[in-house]
């Protein structure tokens, strides 16, 4: 067990965006099934949005017709969600009013089913002084409303820049074989210095290390990745190189490469200067929560063929669109 503001939770998270946000999610049944099968295997830390899927339809929605069902679950999992973005220009919003709607709205739909455990802001919105939205949020803390709050996305100097304004429980950013960011940027040194969590998402690479995307046409037709530069036709032949690579390091353990991948993230925790870090892979089945929450221990031998690998590799094509905004 590892601990995220004050409360444990499992060395390994769980994802709830593909639950809702994406052309045809799963039935409402299919994924309690996998809710109820990440509590089962220790996947405690639960990250969701405001904004993962329509307002009918969101990670909230979800989860309040999950408590309605299953109340006595409420205190089994924490909950991370992401908010803060106009639902008008799907901008990034930290004006005192935004961040009240923002917060309200998140609250409301939970129905006092739990108390929201974590809230943080999508992106940075860099037209309104941090110390503005964070006072906001710190006035829900002090009310009772929220327990603590996190980070998205951000870059090193805001990191250092939050902590002056509020005590930040954890820095989610994307964190993965094919992103290595964090780790170079400053981003991992600065939660480890405040000893704050690293919240790592789509440490699959979005899926390509589970191996089972492999060409373009591997995509559903409805999918987003469509539209992402690393998964373009002239991309998949380089980034599948390292793919392979952990496909063979996966089979000699006798691991799959998600288990192998995921793993992986969370063992960077052990190097020196890092801080702890918790991986949240997403999914819609209880098959791959089982899957992906297997705990495995790689070695340092394991650790430093990975090092070999990606001291050559180059991954090709971005992380977004050049529409949506990083590291703000």
């Amino acid at each position: 067990m590892v601990q995220i503001g004050g409360q444990e939770v499992g060395p390994i998270g769980f994802g709830l965006m593909g639950l809702t946000w994406r052309a045809n999610p799963p039935p409402q049944e299919q994924s309690f099934e996998t809710m109820r099968a990440a509590l089962k295997n220790g996947a405690t830390l639960w990250n969701g949005g405001e904004f993962y899927g329509p307002p009918t339809k969101n990670s909230l929605v979800l989860l309040e017709a999950y408590l309605e069902k299953y109340p006595e679950d409420a205190d089994k999992f924490v909950i991370n969600i992401k908010g803060g973005v106009d639902p008008k220009t799907h901008r990034p919003d930290g004006s005192v009013e935004g961040t009240r709607r923002t917060l309200d709205n998140t609250i409301a739909q939970l129905k006092g089913r739990k108390k929201l455990d974590q809230f943080e802001m999508a992106r940075r919105d860099q037209n309104v002084p941090m110390a503005d939205t964070f006072k906001v949020l710190n006035e829900y803390i002090e009310a009772g409303k929220l327990g603590g709050i996190a980070l998205s996305e951000v870059r090193a100097e805001t990191i250092h820049e939050a902590v002056k304004h509020t005590r930040v429980v954890a820095v989610e950013v994307e964190l993965s074989m094919f992103t290595l960011d964090p780790l170079d940027n400053g981003v991992a040194a600065a939660c480890a210095q405040y000893n704050i969590p690293l919240v790592a998402y789509s440490p699959l690479g979005r899926g390509l290390l589970t191996g089972q995307i492999r060409k373009f046409e591997d995509i559903p037709e409805d999918s987003m990745l469509r539209a992402y530069p690393r998964f373009q036709p002239d991309a998949f032949p380089i980034n599948i190189q390292l793919v392979e690579k952990v496909e063979d390091l996966a089979a000699k353990k006798g691991i799959t490469p998600a288990q192998f991948a995921i793993n992986w993230v969370r063992a960077l925790s052990r190097r020196p200067g890092m801080p702890t870090i918790i991986p949240i892979p997403g999914a819609t089945t209880a098959a791959r929560v089982e899957e992906n929450s297997k705990v495995v221990e790689l070695s340092d031998d394991d650790m430093a063929q990975i090092d070999a690998i990606l001291d050559k590799f180059e991954a090709a094509g971005a992380r977004y669109p050049e529409h949506i905004p990083t590291n703000t």
